[in-house]
């Protein structure tokens, strides 16, 4: 009996690897084996740091709101300590926009968050 080649479904399987692993550098985006085996790692990657991506920025905000904090004179835990007391429930995203853009009313928060704290001791 004759063998059976995968034929145009194993040829589409193949293109759809070697269309993900277009970028690569030499033989990771010209061989199929080790083609499939970068662009497998890649996507192991993406979906890791999609979530990491996540933490990453939240580092950034708590440095940023810590930064604006610092120019009223209080630390980053104290402010978010008071804005939690004062029941302020504006997200670390919305604080840094605040902290950057709207210079006004990120002073209003803090305000707000310095009686809270002083309210509370």
């Amino acid at each position: 009996m004759a063998r059976t080649k995968t034929g145009p479904r194993g040829r589409a399987r193949r293109n759809k690897i070697l269309k993900l692993s277009k970028g690569h550098m030499n033989r990771h985006s010209k061989c199929y084996r080790i083609a499939r085996q970068r662009t497998e790692k890649g996507l192991q990657y993406a979906y890791r740091d999609r979530r990491a991506k996540k933490g990453d920025f939240r580092a950034l905000w708590i440095m940023r709101i810590n930064a604006g904090c610092r120019e009223h004179g209080l630390t980053y835990s104290k402010f978010m300590g008071g804005i939690k007391k004062a029941g302020i429930e504006l997200d670390r995203k919305i604080l840094v926009d605040l902290a950057r853009d709207g210079e006004a009313a990120f002073k209003a928060s803090f305000d707000t968050a310095t009686a809270a704290i002083k309210k509370a001791a």
